[in-house]
């Protein structure tokens, strides 16, 4: 139903996406997940035909958004990060004015809002201001134009950006229910919204692709990564500068801190059995080791492992400059019916 080839997107010398290529089966909802600045923004408003590439191809529905960008955008509904709706217009008339530019008959428009306002849980509120509504309220309104014409495709950029936990529960299971009739993909820097919601998972860091695939098989393909969880009573830097030095130690996060006792995660590399090392490294210190115990591998881990090296590495100009340049995808040019 998508099909992404070799994709490239260059602004100036700033190589935002570099050789993407990824597929997404009919009916299928595919999460498009990386760290703020990895090229997801770009790369979604290439596939909805909002910029062009340097390289490559896109294809919708057999359909190359390049060549043919008017037919290719009518399979598609996008709810870009900010939902594109007209604050001085009622739920009611906005939702008309988007279906009518998107060619759906006068006869059908009254039906279809009606439709996509019970799917998208707003019929309370059609007669509304948009501009009096909650954010989560106005997200769903953005959803709602994404769907009126009955896409094939549904492209969501960070649709639970800003929500608070309740509305993001609701509008997860908004977009599970759409599985099966649209294909959907959804890009995200938000692990939940990946494990509770995609059945697959590219993994997109500085611009290329790391890893494809289920979230079980990410982790079966990484199995013997994994955490150990330490509590010791010490200064904290020290102790972490300390267990960094320790042979297959990846990394050493803080969890959390209680007087002068400190718990770390230490990520590991693969198949190293390292808790006695780190127990030595502690003792040895004369600090006072109070818990040691091992960690599964969760999906954050996976993501750490995956993007870690890419993001440790980035020079002060690139941090700077991260790999989604803003000036040249102004915000305020997108409107509702990209």
């Amino acid at each position: 139903m998508i099909e992404v080839e070799n994709l490239t997107k260059r602004y100036g010398p700033t190589l935002a996406v570099s050789d993407v290529s990824f597929q997404v089966q009919k009916g299928e909802i595919l999460g498009f997940l990386g760290p703020n600045g990895a090229g997801k923004t770009t790369t979604m408003r290439i596939i909805t035909g909002f910029l062009s590439p340097s390289e490559g191809r896109v294809r919708v529905a057999g359909v190359d958004v390049t060549e043919s960008p008017l037919e290719a955008k009518r399979h598609i509904g996008y709810l870009p990060e900010n939902p594109p709706v007209y604050t001085d217009m009622t739920v009611n008339e906005y939702l008309a004015f988007v279906g009518r530019i998107k060619g759906l008959p006068r006869a059908d428009l009254k039906k279809r809002v009606e439709e996509v306002s019970e799917k998208c849980s707003i019929a309370d509120v059609q007669g509304r201001q948009i501009g009096r509504l909650s954010k989560g309220y106005r997200q769903r309104v953005g959803l709602a134009q994404a769907l009126i014409h009955n896409p094939d495709i549904l492209i969501l950029d960070e649709p639970t950006a800003g929500l608070d936990p309740k509305q993001i529960i609701e509008t997860r299971e908004l977009i599970k229910g759409l599985a099966g009739q649209h294909t959907v993909i959804l890009s995200t820097h938000i692990l939940p919204e990946v494990s509770k919601t995609c059945q697959r998972v590219v993994v997109i860091s500085k611009g290329t692709v790391v890893a494809m695939g289920a979230p079980d098989e990410l982790t079966a393909r990484l199995q013997g990564y994994g955490s150990v969880l330490v509590t010791v009573e010490g200064p904290a830097p020290d102790i972490m500068s300390k267990l960094q030095t320790v042979p297959g130690v990846n990394l050493v996060e803080p969890v959390e801190a209680s007087g002068a006792r400190v718990t770390l995660e230490v990520h590991t590399e693969k198949n190293q059995e390292i808790r006695s090392e780190l127990a030595r490294a502690i003792v040895e210190s004369g600090w006072g080791l109070f818990e040691l115990k091992t960690g599964g591998m969760s999906l954050e881990d996976i993501f750490l492992k995956l993007t870690r090296r890419d993001l440790s590495e980035e020079s002060p100009a690139e941090e700077a400059q991260p790999a989604e340049v803003q000036s040249p995808e102004d915000p305020g040019a997108s409107g509702p019916i990209n």
